[in-house]
């Protein structure tokens, strides 16, 4: 399968439609079907016929985003994870780390092995994650600090670094494996509910001193303490606002500075804001605003900007107060760092 050009990575195809050829194989879909599946999912994965379906997908098309993008650049090669360090954008590819300012010039670059998964900062350091592995380096690429997966079956998806350690989720065991900032290994965590993983959709972060994950399959955000001790969980299946679509959503999760929690969803990709409870809050970029496809967009909150990446372009997104007269966002009385106007 191929994507404007260029091969799509292993990762990159799963996170799209992995979960889609599998689902295909137990319901014995082939041909035209299996084609409808993995270039229109809504068609098959989302009962585009029903009622429901038909008036959500309605009111989304009439939806106005609470944003505007204001800048934009385009990077080498297809992104494979984004951060924000000091007053830069950290953008990976797959064989490079990119130091953009936010006017959009590289400022640094250096090599990596190609098989990249994740990537954090803490402490002025950048951490990445690799299938097996995690290597911490500087800013200029210097290699401070590296060590293997615990296990030799690991699958590692995604990963989160504070205080507490470097929590790491991990697509093959279905769980997240927590290591001290030393490398050296705390403990797994279990969820309760169990971790339903059809697809590299097992994202995480931290806020607050607690892990928040998603358990994809399940379509839910779950919390966590430092330790590992499941605190509650939030999120439903459905296309509507405040709900997880497809088979596996959602894919990636990121926080605010006021304490709100941003979702990343593929299939029809909309990135969402929700209270650290689980209240829903809105959605903030749909579709339309996002330009499209079936991937789940990569984003990070920089003061009241919300950068977001799509293949291999970058789009800054900054607050519209006439926009967001017509959203939920717009009635939200959370002082957020994103309704200040540059």
């Amino acid at each position: 399968m191929e994507k404007e050009g260029k091969n799509m990575s292993r990762r990159k195809f799963l996170q799209v439609s992995g979960s889609l050829v599998i689902g295909a194989a137990f319901a014995g879909v082939i041909g035209n079907r299996l084609w409808k599946m993995l270039s229109n999912p809504g068609e098959l994965f989302y009962d585009a016929k029903t009622a429901k379906h038909n008036k959500a997908m309605e009111e989304m098309a009439n939806y106005v985003s609470p944003f505007r993008r204001t800048f934009g650049f385009i990077v080498p090669d297809d992104i494979t994870a984004l951060e924000v360090l000091d007053r830069q954008i950290v953008v990976a590819t797959p064989n490079n780390i990119h130091l953009y300012g936010l006017d959009g010039n590289l400022e640094e670059n250096f090599a990596i092995r190609s098989d990249l998964r994740d990537m954090a900062v803490f402490a002025g350091k950048i951490y990445l994650l690799f299938a097996s592995r995690v290597e911490v380096c500087d800013p200029q690429g210097n290699l401070l600090q590296e060590w293997n997966a615990c296990s030799d079956d690991a699958d590692y998806c995604s990963l989160t670094v504070f205080d507490e350690g470097v929590y790491v989720t991990d697509a093959s065991a279905k769980n997240i494996c927590q290591y001290h900032l030393d490398g050296s290994l705390a403990r797994f965590i279990d969820s309760p509910k169990g971790f339903v993983v059809p697809s590299y959709s097992f994202g995480i972060t931290h806020l607050n001193g607690s892990i928040f994950c998603s358990n994809p399959g399940r379509h839910q955000v779950e919390q966590y303490t430092a330790k590992g001790e499941f605190v509650a969980s939030f999120g439903k299946s459905g296309i509507g606002p405040g709900e997880f679509s497809g088979c596996c959503n959602p894919v990636r999760i990121t926080t605010t500075a006021t304490g709100e929690l941003l979702t990343s969803e593929k299939g029809i990709p909309r990135i969402c804001c929700y209270a650290s409870d689980g209240t829903f809050r809105s959605i903030l970029l749909d579709e339309k605003a996002l330009g499209g496809g079936h991937a789940a967009y990569d984003m990070q909150m920089m003061d009241n900007k919300l950068i977001v990446t799509g293949t291999n372009k970058v789009s800054v997104y900054e607050y519209d107060n006439r926009r967001s007269a017509q959203t939920l966002c717009g009635s939200c009385t959370v002082d957020c760092p994103m309704k200040v106007i540059s």
